[in-house]
């Protein structure tokens, strides 16, 4: 990362989605347009990237994406139904993690990246409710070329909210958001640009035994 965001040094305005029982906030181009055409270029190159297989119907198929697991030595993920070991930080991730961690007041050991080359790359319904994610995890979610619309259901029913994510917006979860709501970025009609996202995470030890 050539430089570091522009409000890395004071806090995000952020603005509070309406999702009752939740806790959600979005700061509108966190990054300015030339750091964040920056850093898509260096993370699209930096990055290995792969489709990993989902479970969908009792069937392993390709994950509508590309994406990759990238942590500290030993913070494993298990999602899609299989455990990832994370790749080292590249030199383009080193300095956001740290602007990431100071805007949202959170340690961060991990990103998932994930890649959607067009419109017809998605994410289906889910929460980040993995055990090793612990009992009320902060997610930092920032988008980084095409826009794109994430969408939020309630997992009791009623409440739907959708808010489209531009080219350097910060997104971040808190609270009980992933016991009270599911999201997912669903498949676009419309032509897109290709998109990568970065949901900046922290992954719990076990405990020993």
């Amino acid at each position: 990362m050539p430089a570091e965001p522009a409000r890395a040094d004071i806090a995000p305005a952020w603005q509070p989605l309406p999702l009752p029982g939740a806790q959600v906030g979005i700061a509108r181009t966190w990054l300015a347009a030339a750091q964040a055409d920056a850093l898509f270029a260096a993370v699209e190159t930096a990055l290995t990237w792969s489709q990993h297989a989902v479970s969908l119907f009792g069937r392993r198929l390709p994950a509508p994406r590309l994406s990759c697991w990238i942590g500290d030595a030993g913070a494993d993920y298990r999602y899609s139904g299989t455990r990832h070991a994370p790749h080292p930080w590249p030199d383009a991730l080193v300095e956001l993690r740290r602007c990431i961690e100071r805007a949202c007041g959170a340690p961060f050991n991990s990103v998932l990246a994930n890649r959607y080359r067009h419109g017809q790359d998605s994410m289906g319904w889910h929460a980040d409710d993995e055990p090793e994610l612990g009992a009320e995890p902060v997610i930092a979610s920032l988008s980084l070329g095409g826009e794109r619309t994430m969408r939020f259901r309630s997992r009791e029913g009623g409440t739907r909210f959708g808010v489209a994510l531009g080219h350097g917006d910060l997104l971040v979860m808190r609270g009980a958001t992933q016991r009270t709501y599911q999201h997912a970025v669903p498949k676009s009609r419309a032509a897109c640009m290709p998109r990568i996202n970065l949901t900046f995470r922290q992954i719990v030890p076990p405990p020993q035994r």
